[in-house]
C-alpha cells in the first residue's frame, strides 16, 4: 500500500463563493437537475414578491424566453447599487456575488422584510453564480443601473462594476434576466407548466399583487390576481358545488417554540367551504408551497376533526356503538386553504416541503377550534348539512373498507389450475400471455360449438348464463355477490377498480390480466346485444383500463349464410349481403345465420374464431366522457333521458328491431 505522507495542514482549502455554488449546486438549489434551475426563478421572483408584499409595487412581471432563460421585472424600490460604507463594499457586491449577504437577516425586528420568501440574501447570489449570464436593470435614486456578469463574474466594462446613467423612469423597480448554466445544472428546460403553477400559487397567497407572465415560445400571456388572495380562491375551486359559504379567519400574534427559544411574529390566515364534488388541502407559509403540511396540516386535522366530533356527540348522531369520525370523514368534503407567515421557520429538511414550528402548531390549533366553535353555534343550519355529510362520508368509507376486504377475500387466491375453480370455464394449453385469447360467450350451447370450432392452443371459452347484472344500476355489495360476475373477473385475472368518492380502492393490476384479448361473443340478434352491452358495461365500470389499452374486442357475427353451386358465403350487413348476391354467376340459397350455439364447428371457425378470416372490433373509446354519458343514458338511471331519446331517435332503429 502507497503512503501518502502529503496530507497536511495546506492540504485543505476553502472553496471561493462561485465555485461553492457551480461545484455543488445541489447543496444551494437542492438539485443539479431541473429541480435546482426551477429554484432559481423562485429565488429572483421571490425577491421581488418580497418588495411587493412590503407595499412597493403590486406588478411583477415574468417572460420565459425560447433560450431558457427568464426575465423578471418589478417595481419595487429597487436593489442598492452604490457604495455602502459600513461593509465597505458595493452594495451590488453584497447581493450579487456574496452568499447570504442581503438585508433580510433581522426580519424578526423592524427589517425592510418581516416575512421574506428568499433564502435571506443567498438566493440572488446563489443564481447569478449558476447562470450563463445574468443581465441587471435597476431604476432608483434618479439614475439607470446596469451590471452584466458571465458565469459568476462581473464582466461589466466599468471601474465600480456597473454603469450609472440620469433617467427620468415612470416607476423605480428591478429587472432580472438570467439563464441558468448548462454548466452548473444538467437541464435548465424549465417547462411553462411549471411557470404558470408558480406564479398562480403566488397570485393566490399573495392577495392584490399581479403576476404577469409571457411565454416567447407559444406566444401566449397570462395574469394571475385574487384580490382577495385564499378567499377568493376557494370560491374558485368550490363553484357551484359547495355547500357552505366560504369561512375566513386571520391572525397576528408573537410566541416562542421554547421558553429559551427567542419569540417571533406569526400571521395565519385561512379559508374553507364545504363541498361535495371537490376537496382540496393546501398549505402555504412565507408564501411558499408546503408539499406536507407539518405543523398547519397538524393543527387543521386536530381542530376539525375535534369540534366536528364534539358537535355529531352533542346532537346525538352516532349510532349505538359507532366509532367516532377520522379526519377522512371530513376531508371528503373539504376545501381548505391555509396561509402562514413567521418571522422564524423550522423546515423539515432542506426541502422545505413541512415547516416543524411548535408555536404555529399549537396557535393555530387553538385559534381554529374557537372559530369553530363560533361558526357552528352561530350557523345551525350549515351545521346540520356539515355533520349530515360528514356521517354519509365516514358510513360510506366504513363500507367502501368492508368491499375492499370482501374483493380482496374474492379475487386475490392465485389459482393454478383456475379451469377447477370457474364452472364450465374451458383454458387453453400456452401460458403465453401474448397469444391468449378469451371469448365470452352466450350460454352453453354457445359453449359447445365455441369449443369444438377453436383452436385449443390459444382460444379459450367463458360462457355467461343468461343477462349479466348491470353494473351501472347495482351497488358494490350486489355486484360482488354475484357469482357470474365473480367468476368472470377471477378468469380475467387483473383485479377491479373500484372507486368511490375521491379514492380507488380495488385491487387492480394490469400486469396480472392472463389474456391479449377478450373478445365478446354473442348472437347477432336482441338477446345478443343486449348481453353484449352488459358485459362491455361491466368491463366499463369494474375494468375500464382493459377498454383503455385496447385488450377488449366484439366478435362480428355473420347476419347470412349464402350458398351459391360454387361456394359459400357469409355477409355481416344487408348491404354486403346485395353486394354478394349481385356478384354470384348462377342459382344461390340466402339463410339467416343461427345462433352461435347452432353452428358446426367448422363455421364457428371460418366466420367467428380464426384470426386470418375473423372479423373483430376493438372497443376503444375515442371520448372517454361521452362513452360514460353513453352508459349512463342507455343503462343507468337517467329514465327521463331515455324517454327524451326514445322519442327523438327511435324511429331510426325500427328497422334494425324488424330485422331481428
Amino acid at each position: 500500500m502507497k503512503n501518502n505522507n502529503n496530507y497536511g495542514n495546506d492540504s485543505l482549502s476553502t472553496l471561493e463563493e462561485k465555485e461553492k455554488v457551480r461545484l455543488r449546486p445541489g447543496v444551494i438549489f437542492g438539485s443539479d437537475g431541473i429541480k435546482g434551475a426551477k429554484h432559481t426563478v423562485k429565488e429572483i421572483i421571490g425577491n421581488s414578491r418580497d418588495e411587493a408584499s412590503e407595499g412597493f409595487g403590486n406588478i411583477i412581471e415574468v417572460i420565459r424566453y425560447n433560450d431558457k432563460s427568464i426575465e423578471v421585472k418589478d417595481r419595487g424600490r429597487g436593489i442598492p447599487i452604490e457604495w455602502n460604507p459600513k461593509e465597505e463594499k458595493y452594495n451590488w457586491q453584497i447581493v450579487f456575488t456574496i452568499l447570504y449577504g442581503g438585508g433580510k437577516y433581522d426580519n424578526n425586528g423592524d427589517s425592510n422584510y418581516q416575512f421574506s420568501i428568499g433564502l435571506n440574501g443567498l438566493g440572488t447570489a446563489a443564481t447569478q453564480f449558476a447562470s450563463e449570464y445574468m443581465d441587471v436593470t435597476v431604476f432608483r435614486d434618479g439614475y439607470r443601473y446596469n451590471l452584466y456578469f458571465s458565469k459568476g463574474d462581473n464582466i461589466t466594462e466599468n471601474d465600480k462594476g456597473f454603469i450609472k446613467s440620469k433617467c427620468d423612469y415612470e416607476q423605480t423597480g428591478t429587472i432580472i434576466k438570467w439563464k441558468p448554466d448548462l454548466e452548473v445544472f444538467n437541464n435548465i428546460n424549465i417547462s411553462l407548466d411549471f411557470f404558470q403553477d408558480f406564479l398562480k400559487r403566488q397570485a393566490i397567497v399573495n392577495k392584490g399583487i399581479t403576476f404577469n407572465l409571457y411565454d416567447e415560445e407559444s406566444n401566449q400571456s397570462f395574469t394571475y390576481y385574487y384580490e382577495d388572495g385564499i378567499k377568493d380562491y376557494v370560491k374558485e375551486l368550490s363553484g357551484s358545488t359547495g355547500f357552505t359559504d366560504v369561512q375566513y379567519f386571520q391572525l397576528e400574534t408573537k410566541g416562542r417554540d421554547r421558553e429559551d427559544k427567542p419569540q417571533y411574529k406569526v400571521k395565519i390566515e385561512i379559508a374553507f367551504c364545504f363541498n361535495n364534488e371537490v376537496n382540496l388541502l393546501e398549505y402555504y407559509h412565507n408564501s411558499s408551497f408546503l408539499e406536507h403540511g407539518g405543523s398547519p396540516d397538524d393543527a387543521v386535522k386536530n381542530a376539525f376533526r375535534y369540534e366536528i366530533d364534539q358537535s355529531l356527540k352533542s346532537q346525538g348522531k352516532y349510532k349505538k356503538n359507532e366509532k367516532s369520525i377520522s379526519f377522512t370523514d371530513i376531508e371528503d368534503s373539504l376545501i381548505l386553504v391555509a396561509n402562514t407567515f413567521s418571522t422564524m421557520t423550522s423546515y423539515e429538511n432542506q426541502t422545505k416541503k413541512a415547516i416543524t414550528n411548535k408555536f404555529i402548531k399549537e396557535v393555530m390549533n387553538d385559534f381554529l377550534k374557537e372559530k369553530l366553535e363560533i361558526y357552528f353555534i352561530e350557523n345551525k343550519e350549515a351545521l346540520q348539512e356539515i355533520t349530515n355529510q360528514i356521517l354519509v362520508n365516514k358510513r360510506s368509507r366504513e363500507r367502501a373498507e368492508k368491499t375492499r376486504i370482501d374483493i380482496r377475500k374474492k379475487l386475490s387466491k392465485s389459482f393454478d389450475n383456475i379451469s377447477n375453480k370457474v364452472e364450465k370455464f374451458v383454458d387453453c394449453r400456452t401460458k403465453d400471455k401474448d397469444r391468449r385469447e378469451l371469448f365470452i360467450v352466450e350460454g352453453d350451447s354457445a359453449l359447445g360449438s365455441t369449443k369444438m370450432g377453436r383452436d385449443a392452443e390459444f382460444q379459450a371459452i367463458m360462457p355467461v348464463r343468461g343477462k349479466i347484472r348491470n353494473c351501472l344500476k347495482s351497488d358494490y355489495n350486489k355486484i360482488f355477490n354475484d357469482d357470474l360476475i365473480i367468476d368472470l373477473l377471477k378468469v380475467l385475472g387483473c383485479g377491479v377498480e373500484v372507486k368511490t368518492k375521491h379514492e380507488n380502492i380495488g385491487n387492480f393490476n394490469l400486469d396480472d390480466l392472463r389474456w391479449n384479448k377478450v373478445i365478446i361473443c354473442t348472437d347477432a340478434d336482441y338477446d345478443g346485444y343486449q348481453i353484449r352491452c352488459l358485459i362491455l358495461t361491466m368491463l366499463y365500470v369494474l375494468t375500464p383500463t382493459l377498454i383503455e389499452k385496447g385488450h377488449v374486442y366484439i366478435a362480428e357475427s355473420p347476419l347470412y349464410e349464402i350458398n351459391s353451386d360454387k361456394k359459400t358465403y357469409f355477409a355481416y350487413s344487408d348491404k354486403e349481403k346485395d353486394l354478394i348476391i349481385k356478384n354470384i354467376k348462377g342459382r344461390y340459397h340466402i339463410q339467416r345465420s343461427k345462433g352461435l350455439g347452432e353452428n358446426e364447428p367448422d363455421m364457428m371457425w371460418k366466420t367467428t374464431m380464426n384470426p386470418k378470416s375473423r372479423r373483430l372490433i376493438k372497443v376503444m373509446p375515442t371520448d372517454a366522457v361521452e362513452t360514460k354519458k353513453a352508459f349512463d343514458l342507455f343503462l343507468g338511471n337517467d329514465l327521463k333521458g331515455r324517454k327524451q331519446f326514445i322519442s327523438e331517435y327511435g324511429k331510426e332503429y325500427i328497422d334494425l328491431v324488424d330485422v331481428m
